[in-house]
């Protein structure tokens, strides 16, 4: 193959690729997601780690894409579900509601549970490490809860129950 014929036959093959590649959506294509460094206590770091590497590979139906910044986060779709592990418990924790599915507690802020349009901050309720999961409103009524069903499995495996939802 002469230079210019290889030269054409490889543009044609990242042409084509690129095309394919944003055709099937974001999964690799365009920017990563930015998730912001928080602080993770030493004392849930390893916890958080291990978590992170058993997280499905679909969230939602929406699978893994590439982000930046914390290194205790995952993101999922486009919007971007975001889930984050080693945070802080929210400071209405103990008030907001706690909806138990299958066993498991998420705490949801009273406010994001009566309004349809807005996103929702789901935080793993009585269980280290603790895990949060920010869902957006386009994933909305039926995204929170695929969200809880999606991490089910992880969650059970790969934190530790201190107390349950009452």
């Amino acid at each position: 193959m002469s230079g210019g014929a290889h030269l054409n036959a490889a543009r044609h093959g990242v042409v084509v690729g690129l095309a394919v590649c944003c055709a099937i959506g974001l999964a690799g294509c365009g920017s990563d997601t930015d998730v912001p460094d928080f602080p993770v206590a030493a004392s849930q770091q390893a916890g958080c780690r291990t978590l992170l590497d058993h997280l499905p590979t679909r969230i939602a139906d929406e699978a893994e894409r590439p982000s930046t910044g914390s290194a205790f986060a995952a993101v999922y779709g486009d919007p971007p579900i975001i889930v984050r592990c080693g945070v802080s418990r929210p400071k209405d924790y103990a008030t907001d509601p706690c909806v138990t599915r299958d066993g498991i507690g998420w705490s949801i802020p009273l406010a994001q549970t009566e309004d349809n349009e807005s996103d929702v901050t789901l935080t793993l309720a009585h269980r280290t490490p603790v895990l949060q999961v920010v869902v957006p409103a386009h994933y909305r009524p039926n995204g929170p809860s695929e969200v809880m069903a999606d991490l089910d499995q992880t969650v059970r495996s790969h934190t530790t129950a201190q107390g349950r939802c009452t």
